[in-house]
């Protein structure tokens, strides 16, 4: 713990403990001078490489040498909190960056310097090169979430709080990652695709409205409307099944092929078909557009992405359907 004054820094008298403010305080009873103790100011930051990983200092010196940290060391006179973290960051670990968010302000009693107010930062690294200073033996990035025992609880509560405030941007980049690569993987969207599978039944009810009303699909007016809503259904359980990676392209194919040849043999004009696949496809869009919040980006950037896969698979599903029309029955 930090040594409390013997004597009046001002007057050179002898300190006596006294209760000021319902506290007891060091005063000095000659010239009255109440001796104020208050938190250390301490700095500290957090720096993010493109791994996601968090840079870490590893500790020469007591109190808990040879232990993992954030960068961190005492605020000075005269300068902001903000660039006592920057000065810390690159004498400790040779870092220069610039302040891109408060993350935490935690008090941390410490049995080796008393109270302390360690306020953290996530820094964007500008410049410098990664290298211990006086203070650390070794500098080193760690995952952010599986990083070593840290010396300071303020730490780890800065990273949980670091990684909260990324947690929405970083699964926007990993499922737009997915989705440009076109991997069958967990994406931000498919809870979206499983609200459509699990009303596919409504969605076609509404798409069957459409479809004997519309000016564009008049003779699907003469088709049984039990038959038009079965395939409209299954056209949506492909469709989820697609998204979810249960269905193969040939199953696509030769689903939309099954229906262009019913509906030639209906009389159906290969126009009327490709309205009618575009109807459904706008009302797959329009109901879960309905059944969606929009309040967060994540929010919005989980619709855009399923208007571009549902984009994607109704583009197949028209030329195939389309190719029926054009080809004979052995292609």
């Amino acid at each position: 713990m930090p040594v409390k004054p013997s004597y009046c820094a001002r007057c050179g008298q002898a300190v006596v403990t006294r209760v000021v403010d319902d506290r007891p305080r060091v005063v000095c009873p000659a010239c009255e001078t109440v001796f104020y103790e208050n938190p250390l100011p301490v700095a500290a930051s957090v720096v993010l490489n493109q791994r996601r990983e968090v840079l870490l200092v590893k500790r020469r010196n007591e109190p808990y040498q040879g232990m993992w940290c954030l960068p961190m060391g005492f605020a000075e006179l005269g300068e902001t909190i903000a660039a006592a973290a920057l000065r810390e960051l690159k004498e400790e670990a040779g870092v220069e960056a610039r302040v891109l968010r408060l993350l935490d302000a935690d008090s941390v009693e410490s049995s080796h310097y008393g109270d302390l107010l360690i306020v953290t930062y996530e820094m964007q690294k500008t410049g410098g090169s990664e290298q211990p200073g006086d203070d650390a033996e070794e500098t080193r990035y760690f995952p952010i979430e599986q990083h070593p025992p840290l010396a300071f609880s303020s730490n780890r509560k800065a990273l949980r709080a670091c990684a909260t405030a990324h947690k929405e941007g970083w699964a926007i980049q990993d499922s737009f990652v997915t989705l440009q690569a076109d991997e069958d993987k967990t994406m931000l969207s498919d809870e979206l695709v499983a609200l459509i599978q699990d009303r596919a039944d409504e969605v076609a009810g509404l798409w069957l409205i459409d479809v004997r009303t519309n000016s564009t699909t008049t003779s699907y007016q003469m088709i049984d409307p039990d038959q038009l809503r079965e395939r409209a259904t299954g056209a949506i359980s492909q469709f989820s099944r697609w998204l979810k990676g249960d269905a193969t392209p040939n199953e696509i194919k030769t689903f939309y092929r099954m229906v262009a040849k019913e509906r030639e043999a209906q009389g159906l004009k290969v126009h009327e078909l490709l309205s009618a696949v575009a109807l459904l496809k706008k009302h797959v869009w329009t109901f879960v557009r309905a059944h969606s919040t929009w309040e967060r980006p994540i929010d919005a950037y989980r619709m855009l992405e399923l208007s571009r896969r549902i984009a994607i698979f109704f583009d197949k599903a028209m030329y195939h359907a389309a190719r029926e029309f054009a080809t004979d029955t052995s292609a």
